[in-house]
């Protein structure tokens, strides 16, 4: 099985490569639009800043490639974000295959979320088979909203989505690669689809 990892200019994508590594898979990382494509999976990580994030991904294409995959396509953190409609980080336009806007947690309050924190699956393939008290480990300032295409939440001074899914896309905003057991388990189930 062939895996891409989206390069582009975030942080963390490193760790999940070495955490791809540990399950057994020797990953491409890659802004190669044809290598992405030729892909059995797609990884799309990241930590960073959603406008500058997209600007980047404008400036190679890599937007419309992300886009138009058909294989499986899991984001990670901001990575779910990006595949959401609109972030108030930067004001960005992203890429809308969830049809989801990306919030800023309200002024005021403890932000980042930042540590380890529970996870309600409420359905889809990502998460299915978690164990019910599974923690995960959570970094972020922006959360996406909660949809029809939830499949798992949390609530730190609010409910939000923490896993999304629509056709060939999947997309969970805390970092599995930092998550342990939890985390390998849900990567697993990606690389099993």
């Amino acid at each position: 099985m062939s895996v891409a990892v989206i390069k582009y200019n975030a942080g963390n994508i490193y760790s999940v490569i070495y955490a791809l590594q540990r399950l057994g898979i020797e990953p491409l990382l890659t802004d190669v639009p044809e290598e992405i494509q030729r892909a059995d999976k797609v990884i799309f990580p990241g930590q960073g800043e959603a406008s500058s994030a997209m600007h980047f991904l404008r400036k190679k294409g890599l937007d419309q490639v992300i886009k138009n995959l058909t294989q499986p396509v899991l984001g990670i953190c901001v990575g779910l974000q990006l595949l959401c409609r609109h972030s108030e980080e930067g004001d960005a336009e992203c890429l809308g295959v969830f049809d989801v806007d990306v919030k800023r947690f309200p002024p005021n309050q403890k932000v980042p979320h930042m540590g380890w924190n529970d996870v309600q699956v409420a359905g889809g393939t990502l998460c299915q088979g978690l164990r019910p008290d599974a923690y995960l480990y959570y970094v972020h300032s922006y959360y996406a909203e909660l949809s029809d295409l939830t499949t798992a939440t949390n609530e730190y001074i609010l409910p939000y989505s923490v896993a999304l899914e629509k056709d060939n896309f999947y997309a969970i905003q805390p970092h599995l690669e930092k998550s342990g057991k939890d985390g390998e388990f849900i990567l697993r189930n990606f690389l099993a689809l």
